[in-house]
């Protein structure tokens, strides 16, 4: 019974048997089909056989059709509900019994030896009563691999975007996977859409894959497994444990297991890392698939041993956290748990795959919510920006505002060799009030939390503006590619009416505050090279030859003078002075941080700190590098120099940038080197101030307002264990409490506004924020600051739309340092703020 089953699930036979080459199974065959003494000993019925000139190597069928790919290299179909009205073809119409000119001629002694003489007694599955159809010329698609048809299938289209429900995914023996369309107009005709091929055109046969989420995972000839997104169609990986063929693959939860014609089974993880490789079968597997049973996760393989092995593989398969209530607190603390999982690391090609699941993930929880998501390619092969739109409900037939919402889930580098961080840096882990892991502040809560806010709208039907996210995986690895995308795709993101992003920190862990202004910058290298190679300082140092690094240092040093002024010509003039109204929101920040720790200074001293930090220009030197060993007594012929510029509104940054050039090429010229110069713009990004007086910035203050006005919540009252600091270094469980030195003190800094945040619980005093002396209520901190976001100036430019800027983390939250952390309570009420800025806006007029 099994055997007859197996055979009549085939819909398509190759018809190219012959008698002799299977007689025990014909005869088999026969005495199972005439057996059938009861229903349930009787095989089951046969509905439609197809006939092909080729062996056919593997299937596809949706609910309307059957697909097959044939050892031709030709893909066909045919309907499945459909009956075939012509008339039933004749032996004369199949090539397998068809007589042909040369192969059945007359041989020596005119003797017929004919490759189709008929059977001695017929095919037991032309014995039963189903038709035999004949496949349309029209619907074989020929030469759809220059190879074998080795493994096909179909995935749902939106996995890529595509304009079809179904997608059909095929690989051959050229080493292509193509993906094509299905076309129900046409009888379910196959239109290429894509191919994906190794760019090094160096691909073996594709003899079987599997897809994943947007992953699909292909195994070669060779043994290669290719990774690849399908939506940036780009290759991620090559994995390669052995140069045995893999004939199968399955996966899923991130989980990859490759089979070989050994029957060994290879185990990758999430990170693509090999995991354990063990003999499963004793021939070759050919066969394999995953599947839930009773709350296991399960891996089926099929061998030519004739066993099929079923693995538990629920221990490897990581927990995937869906959402059963969207907009649950705990669901968003999952969702981020899940986010922080992947090291999306941009400055690193070696997490460059993570940083597509990254992004995959990210489209996932937006599709959850009911987005329209797509994957923008970006230039250079960098990591895709995630796009998303979320549509709002016309109000009174007046088209939506729009707001676009940027934000990056790219990180920092993360490593913890020596022990610094309290737990791994890419498991989020919740300690006294605080989720710890790389990206919870920097900026992979504050989107996650924006995510939620929207999501949560979306579904109560409350929404009433359009959200656009734009969710880059660049952005500490200088936007690389963004602005590109950005341009080539504006025709699908669509007008825009403001900018929102959170990508930045309070000024101490108590105090809500509202970024208006970012400083630019300018990032450069300085070269000074000699024709001669590196001398030894013994033998040829004189004052006789041009030494690189003395001219490099000369130069340089002609461009500050004593405190940091910078020496170029007209650096200062266009920055306008400090107005009254920008004045009284300095006094109203020191004023409120000096009530907290008068050991910060005095008020002038302290206003003065945060203008020159906030809203002058500035010039550092970064470090020297040269050429040759650096302990060695060498004259080293090459000298290069790191420096940044930090740039503030009215200075121009091209200006800027063509002023320093020529400083430095006047300079040099003056010390009549025979060196040569070389000055080069590695990136430049443009400074950036609101007008806190529009509709956007009044909505976002309205809304920390409201949500911040629970002060036992807010924080303002601190707990020893929510407003200390633990030494990661010594889990002793013992807060460590900053000092202030009772020495003369230096210039405040960041640094010492968030160890201030750090005080003992019995000098807590209640909610330190801002207040209105005029109206006597309370508002949030409106700040400045020192670093530079170069998207948000390109965004306002690109779509004339404000930009505003919501702070979400505490200055304690360690971004970019050993023990990233966001407290649970800031994760929380940032979605709040969210969620009202988002029905604000839409009711704005």
């Amino acid at each position: 019974m099994a055997r007859n089953l197996q055979r009549s699930s085939a819909a398509f036979d190759s018809g190219t048997e012959t008698p002799e080459e299977q007689p025990e199974a014909d005869e088999a065959d026969d005495q199972a089909y005439s057996s059938g003494s009861s229903a349930s000993d009787a095989a089951p019925a046969l509905i439609h056989r197809f006939r092909h000139d080729k062996s056919i190597l593997c299937l596809a069928t949706s609910d309307q059709y059957v697909y097959a790919g044939s050892q031709g290299g030709d893909i066909l179909w045919h309907p499945l509900k459909e009956d075939d009205i012509r008339p039933v073809p004749g032996p004369a119409s199949l090539l397998s019994v068809r007589p042909d000119k040369f192969f059945d001629s007359l041989g020596p002694g005119a003797v017929r030896t004919s490759t189709c003489a008929p059977r001695a007694r017929p095919h037991p599955l032309e014995s039963q009563t189903g038709r035999l159809l004949e496949v349309n010329s029209d619907d074989i698609h020929q030469f759809a691999h220059f190879g074998y048809v080795y493994c096909m299938l179909l995935i749902d289209g939106s996995t890529i975007n595509a304009s079809t429900e179904e997608i059909l995914v095929s690989g051959g023996g050229d080493g292509a996977i193509r993906l094509w369309t299905l076309d129900k107009k046409t009888n379910g005709s196959i239109n290429l859409l894509m191919t994906l091929e190794d760019p090094k055109d160096e691909t073996e046969s594709v003899l079987a894959f599997t897809v994943d989420g947007s992953f699909l995972y292909s195994g070669h000839i060779g043994g290669e497994v290719h990774v690849w997104n399908l939506e940036s169609k780009q290759l991620l990986r090559v994995l390669h444990h052995s140069d045995e063929d893999v004939l199968a693959i399955a996966g899923g939860a991130g989980q990859i297991f490759c089979a070989n014609v050994l029957g060994e089974l290879q185990h990758y993880d999430q990170t693509f890392d090999p995991v354990i490789c063990w003999k499963a079968h004793g021939g070759r597997i050919l066969a394999s698939a995953t599947a839930l049973s009773r709350g296991r996760r399960l891996l089926l393989t099929g061998s030519s041993d004739d066993t099929v092995a079923v693995w538990d593989i629920t221990a490897a398969s990581p927990v995937r956290h869906e959402a059963d209530s969207r907009h649950h607190e705990e669901e968003l603390i999952k969702s981020l748990q899940t986010l922080v999982s992947f090291r999306t690391v941009s400055a690193n090609t070696r997490y460059k795959a993570e940083c597509h699941k990254g992004a995959s993930y990210l489209r996932s929880v937006l599709k959850q919510f009911g987005a329209v998501t797509e994957s923008l390619s970006t230039a250079n092969d960098t990591n895709p920006v995630v796009f998303a739109c979320f549509r709002g409900t016309p109000r009174h037939g007046v088209p939506c505002k729009r707001i676009l919402f940027y934000g990056h889930y790219d990180v920092i580098a993360a490593e913890n060799k020596q022990g610094k961080w309290m737990n791994d840096p890419f498991t989020l882990s919740g300690v006294d009030g605080y989720l710890y892991g790389r990206g919870a502040s920097d900026n992979k809560g504050p989107v996650m939390a924006s995510i939620f806010a929207v999501g949560d709208l979306a579904s109560k039907k409350a929404l009433t503006c359009d959200v656009v996210f734009l969710i880059e995986g660049e952005e500490e690895n200088g936007s690389k590619g963004f602005e590109s995308a950005v341009e080539s795709n504006k025709h699908m993101i669509g007008r825009i009416d403001w900018v929102l992003l959170a990508n930045s920190y309070w000024l101490d862990d108590e105090m809500p505050c509202i970024t208006y202004g970012l400083r630019g910058v300018i990032h450069a290298t300085v070269e000074v090279e000699s024709d001669q190679p590196d001398l030894h300082s013994g033998v040829d140092g004189s004052r006789l030859f041009d030494e690189p690094l003395k001219d490099l240092v000369l130069i340089t040093a002609k461009l500050t003078g004593p405190r940091g002024v910078v020496h170029l010509p007209g650096f200062y003039e266009p920055i306008p002075p400090i107005t009254l109204h920008e004045t009284r929101l300095y006094d109203d920040i020191s004023r409120n941080l000096l009530e907290r720790d008068p050991g910060l200074g005095s008020p002038k001293t302290l206003t003065r700190s945060l203008l020159e930090r906030w809203r002058d220009a500035s010039l550092t030197i970064h470090g020297f590098k040269t050429s040759g060993s650096e302990k060695s007594t060498i004259i080293p012929h090459y000298a290069s120099v790191t420096l940044s510029m930090r740039l503030v509104p009215d200075q121009d940054v091209d200006t800027i940038a063509e002023s320093l050039n020529n400083f430095l090429q006047e300079e040099f010229e003056k010390l009549g080197s025979k060196n040569n110069l070389t000055v080069t713009i590695n990136h430049k990004a443009e400074p950036w101030l609101g007008d806190t007086n529009n509709g956007l910035f009044r909505t976002l203050e309205a809304a920390v307002v409201g949500t911040w006005s629970d002060r036992h919540e807010s924080g303002g009252r601190r707990r020893g264990s929510s407003s200390t600091t633990r030494n990661p270094s010594h889990h002793t469980g013992k807060a460590q409490l900053s000092v202030q030195p009772s020495s003369k003190a230096a210039a405040p800094t960041s640094s010492t506004l968030a160890s201030s945040s750090v005080v003992p619980p019995e000098r807590a005093r209640s909610p330190s924020v801002a207040s209105d002396s005029t109206s006597g209520m309370w508002k949030p901190l409106y700040i400045r600051e020192g670093g530079s976001i170069p998207a948000v100036r390109f965004l306002e430019k690109a779509f004339n739309a404000p930009a505003a800027h919501l702070p979400c983390g505490q200055a304690s939250d360690n971004a970019h340092l050993d023990n990233e952390r966001i407290r649970v309570v800031n994760l929380f009420k940032s979605r709040d703020v969210f969620r009202r800025v988002f029905l604000g806006l839409g009711e704005l007029e």
